[in-house]
């Protein structure tokens, strides 16, 4: 079973698993759709994250997230960040785009590394047919419509973007054929070569070449030193089960930790109420404090934090035949407006995420990770097999999303289609955000402001979950339509 935030991108996963290829070779296949299907919320300028779990499978979380550059740079020749204000209709949200937002890309590195780690099926033939679609082009759906509605104000900001993104003067719309012949190229190009060309050869010299010279502080230094790196899953418990997720250095898999184990706590044996739902989602955010991001660089914080405390973007989840899960986030954040000619790249916008910046920006050394809020998660059952594989888009939406879908599977017995579908609360900076169907009255009753939205939006995330029954061994999966998603059988 394979759920990911587009048609097509369900479609490529479950055709390599019907082939004979295992969860992580079905992922690397999702996501190289992904780059051309959902091509304003990742591709190969992104990054990212992995977790593989299950089916005999060491429990192994790989980290290619988006790093801070500058190894070589001088800060003097940085430019500006460029504020681009984009409405979700119901909120507004500023993001800082331009060649200063471009951090180090992680996207070619993780999914070679993943390859070469648990893979099954060459490179180049997952890659052909996401390069083929790169070049016959895709109409964009209603989900990939508004997302480009929304980040108009980025999308037209230089020549290169416009040219890819609004190519008849106007942004593309649901129906609208996106297509890059360049991108297929670089596809293919991964296919045949990996993630050299994109780190130490001609794909990188591109890049730094290209973003340099405007403002970037992105060099062929911070790229030929960038390579994935495996780490331990964070360990919750949850109503007797093992919730494996993101460590540091992200943040968000430990927030999530720690607001587990608070539902735990408060609401006893019974599923949890939307306030102490909003009671943990508030605390979880108390503590990303200067400390907290500190701290994520330290060897073993996250066992530290939370024994103390204990007593962007787009999704694809996947579960194979042998019980083999695999959970991949990837954000190009925005994106930053630059695409380089000649490549199809559009590189990320992350060192411009207000979100991932919370001490300000440009504040994290050359080569650290940025502190993200992505959380690919796995729900083991008490017997040890995977029950749900889980995650989500959409910043710091991430931890509530997840959180919430969770809690509708463990708790409500929720199947993961109807888990998705469920209305969502997320609380942020003194305010709850409720989708429809949420009780704002107890909300406001509570002490809590509530900013309500219309109707069901990807402000909320998009989680894309799939869940193996407990008494059947029957697998469902959800595509969370507030982004679009399928999920589909193999």
């Amino acid at each position: 079973m394979v759920a990911a935030g587009h048609q097509l991108t369900a479609e490529a996963g479950a055709r390599t698993l019907r082939e004979g290829g295992n969860a992580v070779d079905a992922a690397v296949a999702a996501v190289l759709t992904s780059w051309v299907c959902e091509p304003l919320l990742t591709g190969p300028g992104a990054g990212g994250y992995m977790l593989v779990a299950g089916g005999g499978e060491e429990p192994t979380l790989l980290d290619f997230f988006i790093a801070a550059p500058g190894r070589g740079a001088d800060p003097a020749t940085r430019g500006d960040l460029l504020a681009a204000e984009c409405s979700f209709g119901d909120a507004m949200q500023v993001f800082h785009v331009g060649a200063a937002s471009c951090g180090v890309y992680g996207m070619p590195a993780g999914l070679a590394a993943a390859l070469e780690r648990w893979g099954s099926i060459d490179a180049a033939v997952l890659a052909a047919p996401a390069a083929a679609l790169a070049r016959a082009g895709v109409p964009l759906n209603a989900a990939q419509g508004y997302v480009s509605e929304i980040l108009e104000p980025i999308l037209v900001s230089t020549a290169e973007s416009r040219r890819e993104f609004a190519p008849d003067g106007r942004v593309l719309r649901d129906g609208d054929l996106f297509h890059s012949a360049e991108l297929g190229d670089t596809i293919e190009r991964f296919g045949a070569d990996g993630a050299a060309p994109f780190y130490t050869g001609d794909l990188a010299a591109a890049v730094t070449d290209w973003v340099g010279p405007r403002g970037g502080q992105l060099t062929g230094a911070d790229l030929a030193a960038y390579e994935a790196v495996p780490r331990a899953p964070v360990h919750a418990t949850y109503r007797g089960r093992d919730v494996l997720t993101n460590p540091p250095p992200s943040a968000g898999g430990t927030l999530i930790a720690l607001a587990l184990a608070r539902l735990d706590e408060r609401s006893g044996a019974g599923p949890p109420s939307l306030e102490d739902l909003v009671a943990v989602m508030a605390e979880a955010q108390d503590e990303r404090t200067p400390e907290f991001l500190a701290g994520l660089a330290e060897p073993g914080f996250a066992e530290r934090f939370l024994a103390g405390r204990l007593g962007s973007t787009t999704h694809i989840s996947v579960l194979d035949g042998e019980g083999r899960a695999c959970s991949v986030t990837c954000t190009n954040g925005e994106g930053s407006g630059l695409v380089v000619p000649g490549t199809g790249i559009h590189v990320n916008n992350v060192m411009g995420e207000q979100d991932l910046n919370p001490l300000g920006f440009f504040t994290f050394p050359p080569g650290r990770r940025m502190p993200s809020m992505m959380a690919p998660t796995v729900v083991l059952a008490p017997d040890g097999a995977v029950e749900l594989v889980v995650g989500s888009a959409g910043s710091n939406r991430i931890r509530s999303a997840i959180l919430q879908v969770v809690v509708g599977v463990v708790d409500h017995g929720l199947h993961a289609r109807d888990a998705v579908l469920a209305p969502r609360a997320h609380y942020e900076d003194g305010v709850v955000y409720a989708e429809p169907g949420i009780d704002e009255d107890a909300l406001r009753a509570a002490g809590h402001p509530v900013v309500a939205f219309r109707a069901r939006n990807l402000f909320f995330g998009g989680v894309q979950a799939v869940e193996r029954d407990r008494d059947s061994g029957a697998l469902s999966g959800a595509g969370d339509p507030r982004r679009g998603g399928a999920a589909l059988a193999a």
